[in-house]
């Protein structure tokens, strides 16, 4: 490749913005066939029994004075292995709410269930759904109201159960109390008071003081057992659905070191640090202790915070602080040994949201997080902060991917939600801790599911590799290391057994470390982990840090750097191109690539993500690599006559040096698209494909291939109106490496396209386009008419070194965004 480096050119043109609306109206799902008359008479009868017991109900309640709710929780039920029309379940009119749908395994057969609560005195509006589709019929001369009623097989009263996740069930407490997520209908503050007065004054339960609060939702933490939750079910109008609360672990490892403390003083000397920088690495963790001085230039006292004041500012165990070392310096071992100048463009924070005392109990703490880094902001809201955290919790972790309480806060907070300013956030995966499990490599790692909450679909989720495989010490001379080089690290959580309709994570690996076996078990090693900072530095200046943690740190460092490279980037370009710029290793694709097929692929991305990130293609071009970034945003949807329709899509035209790649013909050329933006979360299990969809946008792309922009423009529409990712682009003469059933997972899309030059000069036109989300869906939140941002990320590569791809395309540019060094 060429050695002339230059910056990323960021692309300023006139956009194409293409109006369109989709002419999808719904589609019915799959329903069974009924005897109208036996069935509506069967449904008939279960209101009838229903009904009857609910007034038994209230009135044995209120002879002995206990709390009687204002309305009925019940759950419909479908046939086994047949739809349920739950969007027709809510009337908002009539105020009966839709609180949560479910799939149950039910003897190797799939049964829909919806939870909705009607109020007192509209007892009787699924009667008379079901009275009309017995008496009467459509125009079409069906009976009225058939796709509903046909979907329902059983109507009968809400138990507890039918307010937990099915993948949860077992986790329901019993006789002992535990801390339990209880999710309300609503996000209005009287509503949480009104639970909150119940829970404290007449049921006596323990509450935490911290709420979340997403549309229609508010989550809160309540310690009770079984019975307990029954009774509050029976005495509150306003559950969704109980979650079992997140306990978390953080990882901590102590490793000796014998390194001494000239080495950070002479390191202390070199170091050129840019003190007007405003880029800043806000840690979360059990805090940082500044004494160490490689990390006092960079850490002031005010900068530090806590959630809880009782908790205190200092680093209680080590772990924030070994995050700090790397943080910084990106590789200390490097830094130590070399004797240059070391620049550093960026700063620190530290928010303690870990307790000294690990038998606390279990905290909301998407809460926490969410006041971390709000308390943050207003201490310097000018600052580009890159949130790190390497913290999960994996005790209570659901292994499907579904987004919990905790990653939803982090999509929130990373959306702007709550102060229209966009966010990066870099999370660890998870690890894998018992040394039994390492034993069975890489299978162990298949098995072990990403941690909460690094399912969120905005935060970078961070995964670990290793290039550690040489150790010196006497005492290892008899082991073996249990990763190959550039393989999966032994430590690193995957999402391969997660469903497909889930984000890949991690997106990315970075260095974490390796572990050592021999004939009795598997061993950590200093020797195969990263050298960072130690939190007591009158004992030691130096510590070891590895599994996702170090690779969660390094990533941080990676992203500073990008931010203070180019100020003007947004989160989503960061983001995108530390993803845009990874790439797997060749152990990667010897150990999880079985073929080259889609499936194939698909299977190496959920377990290593896009691969390892390089810094060097992330923030520079080459004669013969060209990185084009776009930052847009685009208004999705509108309303039209009364309903809400879809309503933009860009047409980027890219500045492409056709005459060159024509002269390079039939020489091979890769084209890598990436396409970043943030959602708004609508989290709760109510569904996927429906109104209560979890994302607020969704993001499309596109490219031409050899179609002119008429055909192109033709094909995006019928792509849009199908709003089916499982309908591929009918006409496309692009093959993309991975596909539209893994690139169009959560909120950062990438793909490769490789051919040959003189296809490339014709394949310049990228279409964004945006397909259903709850902004849409659910107008009567006033978000229908938002805009959303999203960056793309274009680069063209040839093999052909001698070519000069780059000083075309820059010609071309008519405005670039400068670049601050």
């Amino acid at each position: 490749m060429s050695d002339n480096r230059y910056d990323n050119l960021f692309v300023n043109n006139e956009v194409d913005s293409v109006p369109y609306t989709s002419k999808v109206t719904g589609r019915n799902g799959q329903l069974p066939t009924r005897d109208r008359r036996n069935h509506g008479l069967h449904l008939k009868r279960q209101l009838d029994r229903l009904w009857e017991e609910t007034k038994e109900i209230d009135e044995s309640r209120s002879a002995v004075s206990l709390p009687v709710r204002q309305g009925t929780y019940i759950e419909f039920e479908s046939s086994p292995d047949f739809d349920l029309a739950s969007k027709s379940l809510e009337d908002r009119q009539k105020n009966i709410r839709l609180l949560n749908i479910r799939q149950v395994q039910n003897e190797e057969k799939i049964v829909n269930k919806a939870t909705v609560f009607v109020p007192k005195g509209k007892e009787n509006a699924y009667l008379k759904k079901v009275t009309d589709y017995l008496e009467e019929e459509t125009k079409k001369g069906n009976p009225k109201n058939q796709p509903l009623i046909n979907s329902i097989e059983n109507i009968k009263l809400a138990v507890l159960e039918s307010f937990w996740p099915p993948s949860q069930i077992n986790w329901i407490p019993l006789d002992e109390p535990e801390w339990c997520e209880i999710w309300l209908s609503s996000h209005d503050t009287e509503i949480e008071e009104r639970f909150r007065t119940l829970i404290t004054q007449t049921l006596n339960l323990p509450i935490q003081p911290e709420t979340l609060r997403f549309p229609e939702r508010s989550v809160m933490l309540v310690k009770a057992n079984r019975k307990e939750l029954k009774e509050l079910i029976m005495s509150s109008a306003d559950i969704a659905e109980i979650r079992k609360a997140a306990e978390i672990n953080s990882f901590f490892i102590e490793m000796e070191n014998s390194e001494q403390s000239e080495w950070a003083r002479e390191l202390s000397e070199r170091l050129d640090i840019d003190s007007d920088s405003n880029v800043c690495i806000c840690i979360l963790d059990t805090g940082v202790n500044n004494g160490n001085i490689l990390i006092e230039p960079f850490l002031k006292d005010e900068d530090r915070h806590t959630y809880n004041n009782g908790w205190g500012i200092d680093d209680h165990s080590g772990h924030g602080t070994r995050m700090a070392g790397i943080s910084i310096y990106g590789d200390l071992k490097d830094a130590l040994e070399s004797s240059d100048k070391i620049k550093i463009y960026h700063n620190l924070e530290s928010s303690k949201i870990v307790p000294s005392n690990g038998e606390n109990d279990p905290k909301l703490y998407g809460a926490i997080t969410a006041s971390a880094v709000s308390n943050q902001i207003i201490n310097n809201p000018e600052k580009k902060r890159i949130i790190c955290m390497a913290v999960t919790a994996p005790k209570y972790e659901t292994g499907d991917g579904s987004p919990s309480s905790w990653s939803a806060a982090i999509d929130e907070i990373t959306s702007g939600y709550m102060d229209e300013e966009k966010k990066l956030f870099i999370v660890s995966a998870g690890n894998i801790n018992e040394s039994n499990e390492w034993q069975d490599y890489p299978e162990s790692n298949l098995t072990l599911s990403v941690q909460n909450p690094a399912q969120s679909w905005n935060a970078l989720s961070v995964g670990a590799y290793t290039e550690k495989t040489e150790v010196e010490s006497r005492q290892y001379e008899n082991m073996e290391v249990v990763a190959p080089n550039g393989g999966l690290s032994p430590f690193s959580s995957t999402s391969f057994i997660w469903d497909n309709k889930w984000p890949i994570k991690p997106e990315i690996l970075l260095e974490g470390g390796n572990a050592l076996k021999d004939s009795s078990g598997c061993y950590t090693s200093e020797e195969l982990s990263s050298l960072t900072t130690f939190y007591k530095p009158f004992e030691r200046h130096f510590d070891y840090i590895n599994a996702t943690s170090a690779a969660t740190a390094k990533a941080a460092w990676m992203a500073a750097e990008i931010q203070a490279k180019y100020p003007n980037a947004w989160p989503e370009t960061i983001r995108g191109l530390m993803i845009h710029s990874a790439e797997w290793t060749s152990t990667m694709k010897e150990q999880f690539l079985d073929g080259n097929k889609k499936e194939d692929y698909r299977k190496l991305l959920r377990i290593c993500g896009y691969g390892v990130p390089d810094l060097n293609r992330a923030i520079y071009c080459l004669d013969n690599s060209v990185n084009l970034i776009l930052q847009s945003e685009l208004q999705p949807y509108d309303k039209v006559n009364g309903s809400y329709k879809t309503k933009d899509m860009h047409i980027h035209e890219l500045p492409w040096p056709k005459d060159v790649l024509l002269n390079l013909g039939e020489e091979n050329v890769k084209m890598k698209v990436t396409l970043s933006y943030f959602i708004e979360p609508g989290p709760g299990e109510i569904g996927w494909k429906n109104r209560y969809r979890y994302p607020s946008c969704l993001l499309r792309f596109d490219v031409n291939g050899n179609d002119t922009k008429e055909t192109f423009l033709r094909r995006i529409n019928a792509a849009v109106e199908a709003d089916d990712d499982d309908v591929d682009s009918s006409g496309s003469s692009v093959k993309w490496l991975y596909g539209k059933q893994s690139r169009h997972l959560g909120s950062v899309h990438t793909d490769v396209w490789e051919g040959t030059a003189a296809e490339l000069a014709t394949s310049n036109l990228v279409g964004v386009y945006p397909a259903i989300g709850w902004w849409r869906e659910r107008a009567w939140l006033g978000k229908w008419n938002k805009n959303i941002r999203y960056s793309l990320i274009v680069s063209i590569t040839t093999e052909e070194e001698t070519v000069d791809l780059y000083t075309p395309i820059a010609t071309s540019i008519k405005t670039t965004i400068p670049i601050e060094y």
